[in-house]
């Protein structure tokens, strides 16, 4: 009986995916239940149920609105979600994806290989997957799609490339794991710096491969001089990355107000530079930033119920425990918590993985003497290949439906970039120097 309240939960918070309610509301659905079924429990009656379940919402409200509000972290969220509605709408994605065709895509399979490319520069402005998937890649695809490529691998490609976004700093993701451990984002920013760009080039290896065997075209240099003037006119959009790391990395600003000086400084180069963000565009920026903010916040807030109920509960500990007298080996336990993440990245939302997931295996991470910021760029990569991966891959639905190709197209072509992203995963879980010598050649750890 002592148990009924958690077994209630997890049927509540599975059913939430059966019946395909929104996350946030299914969540704290969830949550509730078990309040209300742990005060039935210990009450033994209605009106027990409904006082022993008053005092631990009023808790648990009280600790959400903490995490939401009182968090300096996690303000730096809407921040960059502003600075990407900013540059997609304001079309700044285009003089990216100019600038990196007029580098790269002279070589085969030319435009698959700047695909990749604007995706990592596009990284370091805003930090978010489905910003690229859906601001560059409708561009991409198009251009792909006018100069022969296949459908299927050009949106294969596209959602592949899209993960490096939360990967490269900044990332939203890597703000939040910050948020849920007490890990320095200045540090996990700087340790997605080498998995950002060892998966770009493994990308590009398999482009390569696969551009001579299909024989893909390659795309016509410009005029150096036409291409230099329009490298002139981009430089304002490609300094915002520029200004972005200087900033944090040099201690002038934290990395929240990095997140403002990206928003304020993408919003000035839209209307004043380029002239082509007009009020009623601004309107829907605003609005996006709003629909983006609140989803993520009352997120964090069911998430804040989630853990309390799992410290109450002892997971972690239960868990711990039982990893441990599974086995002693770091190595054994690693490969578990990707194996892990993997099969729920097939199922379950990329967000729901981290706030509710973190909590449980971070503490035993932390018994098996994993680093922290090592053990976050393994779970952030982990969450980044759950978005390109079949049945539920959400870069998979992005690209299927900004470009009209059949779901079944992309997935048919997507396994081969998924491979390449397992082996850059293994380097990193595995090598954990690949991740951690940049923060500490910076002293950040």
């Amino acid at each position: 009986m002592s148990n009924l309240p958690l077994i209630v939960f997890l049927i509540c918070f599975v059913l939430m995916f059966v019946l395909r309610m929104p996350i946030p509301t299914g969540m704290i659905a969830a949550c509730t239940m078990y309040f209300l079924v742990d005060g039935l429990v210990k009450g033994n009656s209605f009106v027990g149920m409904v006082t022993g379940a008053e005092g631990q919402l009023h808790l648990v409200a009280q600790k959400s609105i903490e995490a939401i509000f009182t968090n300096q972290t996690i303000i730096a969220v809407p921040l960059f979600i502003f600075a990407a509605n900013v540059m997609n709408a304001g079309k700044i994605t285009e003089y990216v994806f100019g600038v990196c065709k007029g580098l790269v895509g002279r070589f085969p399979g030319g435009l698959a290989h700047v695909n990749v490319l604007a995706s990592l520069v596009f990284s370091g402005m805003t930090g978010s997957a489905v910003a690229d998937a859906s601001g560059l890649g409708k561009m991409e695809i198009d251009a792909m799609r006018a100069e022969g490529y296949d459908d299927g691998f050009s949106c294969a490609i596209t959602a592949a490339s899209a993960t490096i976004g939360p990967i490269f700093p900044p990332s939203i993701p890597a703000v939040i794991y910050s948020m849920l451990t007490g890990a320095s984002v200045g540090a996990l920013f700087m340790a997605g710096m080498m998995p950002g760009i060892i998966l770009a080039v493994g990308l590009c290896g398999y482009i390569a491969i696969i551009a001579s065997v299909r024989k893909y075209p390659k795309s016509a240099p410009p005029a150096l001089v036409a291409y230099l003037r329009y490298v002139f006119k981009a430089i304002w959009a490609l300094l915002t990355p520029v200004i972005l790391l200087v900033g944090i990395y040099t201690g002038v600003m934290t990395p929240t107000e990095a997140g403002a000086i990206a928003g304020a400084y993408s919003l000035l180069v839209a209307v004043l530079v380029y002239r082509i963000l007009d009020w009623p565009g601004l309107k829907q920026v605003l609005m996006d930033t709003v629909k983006g903010t609140g989803n993520v916040s009352i997120m964090i807030g069911a998430a804040s119920a989630i853990s309390f109920i799992f410290a109450k509960e002892q997971i972690g500990v239960r868990l711990g425990n039982w990893i441990m007298g599974f086995t002693d080996s770091k190595v054994v336990f690693l490969l578990m918590v990707n194996i892990i993440i993997l099969v729920l990245g097939m199922f379950v939302d990329t967000s729901v993985i981290q706030l509710v997931m973190i909590p449980i295996l971070w503490p035993v991470a932390n018994q098996f003497g994993v680093d922290i910021v090592h053990f976050g760029l393994i779970i952030i990569f982990n969450m980044m290949l759950g978005l390109s991966t079949p049945p539920f891959g959400m870069c998979l639905f992005i690209t299927s439906g900004i470009s009209g190709t059949p779901l079944k197209n992309v997935i048919r072509e997507i396994w081969a970039p998924i491979v390449v992203m397992l082996i850059v995963l293994g380097i990193i879980t595995f090598i954990p120097e690949s991740v951690l010598f940049l923060p500490k050649m910076f002293q950040l750890m």
